[in-house]
C-alpha cells in the first residue's frame, strides 16, 4: 500500500528530495549537537582539574558552534516539513481525482451492492486519514530514521563497546513494536470499517428522518445507532490500548540502556577510557535513539489508521471499471427511436434467472406502458435499455442497431429520464433545469419550463429562476420536483423517453399538470412508461404486463380489457378502490 500511495509522490519527487535533504541536513545537525557540547565539558572539566582558568575564548567559540547547529536544525526542519506538506497535499489532491474518475466510470451494479454513506467514508474519512498520516507522519518518520542511523554512528566514534551494547535497545524495540502492531492492525481495521458503516447508518436514517417519526422509530434508531456505537468504541479502545502499551515497553527498554551505560560510562571516565564530554555525548545519543524510537511509536495509531484506510480507499480504486467499448456500428443520421427487444434474458445472479426470452417492438412514437407487480422486471428492463446492465443473451436494437455496439454514452445520449425518486442539485432551479443541456440559454431553460408546466410555479417562489433548491430538495414538493426533472428532459430533447413512475407520489391535481407535461413531451418521441396508476396509461399504444420477468399479456388498453386477463383484473381492482374513496 506504501508503495501504491508513493507513486502519487512520483510527479513531486523534487519537491519531496528537497524536503528529505533539507531533513537528512537537519538530522546532521541535531546529530552533531551533543559532541560539540562534549568538547565544552570536556575542556572545562580539564580546566578544573588542572586548576587553571576557564578557556573561555574555547568555550565561546563551541558556543558559537552550538547556536549555529541550533539555527541550520530549525531552518532545515521547518523547510523540510513545509515542501513535505507540499508534495503531500498535491499527491492527494491526485489521488481525490482518480477516486472521482473512478467512481465516475465504476458499473451501477457496484452502487447498487455498496451502501452509499460507507462509499461516502471512503471518499472523505479515509482519504483524510491518509492525508493526515503522510502530512504528520511521513517526515517524523524520515526524521526518526535519519535521527537513529546518525547517533548510531556518533555512538561508534565515541567507544565501539559501549555502542555495540546500547544498540541491543534497537532490535528489542522493533521486536516489541512488530508483535503490537500484528495485534492492533486487526482492530484498526474494524474500526476503519465500522466507522464507514457509523457514516452509511447516518445517512440512511437522516436522509428519511421524516419518515422515522412518523413510524415512531426513533427508539429502535437509538438502539441500532448505539449498537454500532459501541462496536466502534471497542474496536477504537483495543486498537489505541494496545498500540499505546508500545511507548511505555519501548521507554522501559531505553531507560534499561541508559542505566547500564551511565554505570559503564562512568567506569571507563574513571579509567581513562573516555572523556567525561564524550559520557556526556554518549548519553545524549541514547536519548537520540529513545526520542525517533518513542516519535514511531507514538504515531503508530496514526500509521495504523491510515494503512487500514489506504486498503479501503485502494478497494475503490481496484474496483473493475466499466470497460472502454468500442462503437463497432454506427445509428443512421436520423433517429427516429425504434426499440425492439430480441430473445432477451438477463439476471443479476446467474443462480437466480429474472427475464428470459423477451421480445417485444416500440414503433417511432410509440407509447409503451409497461405494469406489474413490484420485483416484476419493469425497472430491470429500463436498466438494460439505458445500458446500465447488459443483456446476459440476445439483443436490444436502436434503429436496428444492437446497442452493445454503440458506446454507452451514446446509447443514454438519446434517452430522456425522469425518475419515481426526483433528483435536484443543490444549486438554482435555472441551472437544475439547464443539467439536461449544459449550454441552454436562459429562453430554452424558460421554454422548457413552459412545456413542462412549471414556469408558473416558479415565478411563484422567491427569486424565481434563481432559487437555490437545498440540499435535500425539501423548499419544493414532489410534484413541483417531477416537473421540473421532466423539464429537465425536454431541454435535453431525447428521441426516446423513460417515465418511471413519474407520477405515484403526487396528487390529483399534480398528476393532471403532470400528465399535460408528460403528453407534450412525449409527442414525436419513443416513450416508455412504468405506471401503477393504470388509467394514466389508457391511450398507449401497446400496454406490457410483466411478471417475474415475463411479459404475461401484451396488447392496447381496450384489448386487455377485453381479454379479462391479469391486466383488467389489475385494472378494475384499481377502478374499485378509487369508486370506494370516492
Amino acid at each position: 500500500m506504501l508503495k501504491r500511495l508513493m507513486r502519487y509522490i512520483g510527479p513531486y519527487k523534487i519537491t519531496f528530495w528537497s524536503a528529505i535533504t533539507a531533513t537528512v541536513i537537519s538530522v546532521l545537525a541535531n546529530a552533531l549537537w551533543p559532541f560539540i557540547m562534549g568538547l565544552a565539558v570536556t575542556e572545562i572539566s580539564q580546566n578544573l582539574a588542572q586548576h587553571v582558568a576557564v578557556n573561555f575564548s574555547y568555550i565561546t567559540k563551541v558556543i558559537a558552534m552550538i547556536l549555529s547547529f541550533a539555527l541550520l536544525y530549525q531552518t532545515m526542519m521547518f523547510l523540510g516539513s513545509f515542501l513535505m506538506t507540499r508534495a503531500v497535499q498535491h499527491a492527494m489532491r491526485d489521488l481525490r481525482r482518480d477516486i472521482n474518475l473512478q467512481m465516475n466510470a465504476l458499473p451501477v451494479r457496484f452502487f447498487d451492492s455498496q451502501q452509499q454513506g460507507n462509499i461516502l467514508s471512503r471518499v472523505t474519512n479515509d482519504v483524510d486519514a491518509i492525508t493526515n498520516a503522510l502530512q504528520q507522519s511521513l517526515i517524523q518518520v524520515v526524521t526518526s530514521i535519519l535521527g537513529i542511523i546518525m547517533a548510531v554512528v556518533m555512538m561508534l566514534t565515541i567507544n565501539l563497546w559501549m555502542a555495540l551494547l546500547s544498540l541491543i535497545m534497537i532490535p528489542t524495540s522493533l521486536l516489541i513494536s512488530k508483535a503490537i502492531i500484528k495485534k492492533s492492525q486487526v482492530y484498526f481495521q474494524g474500526q476503519q470499517n465500522t466507522l464507514g458503516e457509523m457514516n452509511g447508518y447516518v445517512q440512511e436514517n437522516y436522509g428519511g428522518f421524516s419518515v422515522l417519526k412518523l413510524y415512531g422509530q426513533e427508539e429502535r434508531a437509538v438502539d441500532e445507532f448505539a449498537a454500532i456505537t459501541d462496536r466502534l468504541t471497542e474496536f477504537g479502545f483495543k486498537a489505541a490500548f494496545i498500540s499505546g502499551i508500545m511507548m511505555p515497553l519501548v521507554g522501559l527498554t531505553t531507560n534499561l540502556t541508559y542505566a547500564g551505560m551511565a554505570t559503564l560510562g562512568g567506569y571507563y571516565v574513571l579509567h581513562g577510557v573516555i572523556t567525561v564530554g564524550n559520557l556526556q555525548a554518549f548519553i545524549q545519543y541514547i536519548w537520540q535513539i529513545n526520542q525517533p524510537i518513542s516519535q514511531i511509536t507514538q504515531l503508530s495509531g496514526v500509521m495504523q489508521a491510515a494503512a487500514a484506510a489506504t486498503q479501503r480507499v485502494f478497494e475503490i480504486l481496484d474496483e473493475p471499471i466499466e470497460p472502454t467499448d468500442q462503437e463497432t456500428a454506427e445509428l443512421p443520421a436520423d433517429v427516429q427511436g425504434k426499440v425492439e427487444f430480441k430473445d432477451v434474458s438477463f439476471s443479476y445472479d446467474p443462480a437466480k434467472p429474472l427475464i428470459r426470452d423477451l421480445s417485444f417492438t416500440a414503433n417511432p412514437g410509440d407509447k409503451i406502458a409497461i405494469v406489474g407487480p413490484t420485483g416484476a422486471g419493469k425497472t430491470t428492463m429500463i436498466n438494460l435499455l439505458m445500458r446500465f446492465y447488459d443483456v446476459s443473451s440476445g439483443q436490444i436494437l436502436i434503429d436496428g442497431v444492437d446497442t452493445r455496439q454503440l458506446s454507452k454514452q451514446t446509447v443514454r445520449s438519446l434517452f430522456g429520464m425522469v425518475l419515481q425518486d426526483a433528483w435536484l442539485y443543490h444549486t438554482t432551479i435555472t441551472e437544475n433545469i439547464r443539467f439536461g443541456k449544459l449550454d441552454a440559454t436562459e429562453y430554452e431553460v424558460v421554454d422548457a419550463a413552459k412545456t413542462a408546466n412549471v414556469d408558473h410555479f416558479i415565478h411563484t417562489l422567491p427569486n424565481g429562476y434563481q432559487m437555490t433548491i437545498d440540499e435535500e430538495a425539501d423548499n419544493v414538493s414532489l410534484g413541483q420536483k417531477q416537473l421540473l426533472t421532466i423539464a429537465r428532459a425536454v431541454i435535453a430533447n431525447p428521441k426516446i423517453l423513460i417515465l418511471d413512475e413519474a407520477t405515484s407520489s403526487v396528487d390529483t391535481r399534480l398528476e393532471s399538470l403532470l400528465q399535460k407535461a408528460m403528453k407534450k413531451v412525449m409527442q414525436g418521441r419513443t416513450s416508455f412508461v412504468i405506471a401503477h396508476r393504470l388509467s394514466t396509461i389508457r391511450d398507449a399504444n401497446l400496454i406490457l404486463v410483466m411478471d417475474h420477468g415475463q411479459i404475461v399479456e401484451k396488447g392496447t388498453h381496450d384489448d386487455l380489457l377485453a381479454a379479462n386477463g391479469v391486466y383488467a383484473k389489475l385494472y378494475n381492482s384499481q377502478f374499485a378502490e378509487a369508486k370506494l374513496n370516492a
